[in-house]
């Protein structure tokens, strides 16, 4: 049983800045990486940005988030600055691993509004 656990969402003006916190815990072997997501209302789930050997970004994100990870805590944060009202949306945890096949998990979601 993994779980994750997210924190940090909230409210923010634009332009301003949030930093989002996950914590895995539970049986996890074999992390192939961990990253956020994130689901606007009436849009799909897109991804924002992983971490594992290497990191990658959405276009839409890059040069204002930045995805760090502390392995000895299963832990998984994103620094979002310069927040613009177009990444308001439910952002989600994600944790791969790699038993055989690779199996995803996922947080349980916390909101961001960018708005003034």
């Amino acid at each position: 049983q993994v779980q994750l656990e997210e924190s940090g969402g909230g409210l923010v003006q634009p332009g301003g800045s949030l930093r989002l916190s996950c914590v895995a815990s539970g049986s996890i072997f074999n992390i192939y990486n961990m990253g956020w997501y994130r689901q606007a209302p009436g849009k799909q789930r897109e991804l924002v940005a992983t971490i594992g050997g290497s990191t990658n970004y959405a276009d839409s994100v890059k040069g204002r988030f930045t995805i760090s990870r502390d392995h000895a805590k299963n832990a998984v944060y994103l620094q979002m600055n310069r927040l613009e009202p177009e990444d308001t949306a439910v952002y989600y945890c994600s944790l791969t691993v790699k038993a055989g096949d690779y199996v995803l998990y996922w947080g349980q979601g916390t909101q961001v509004i960018v708005s003034s």
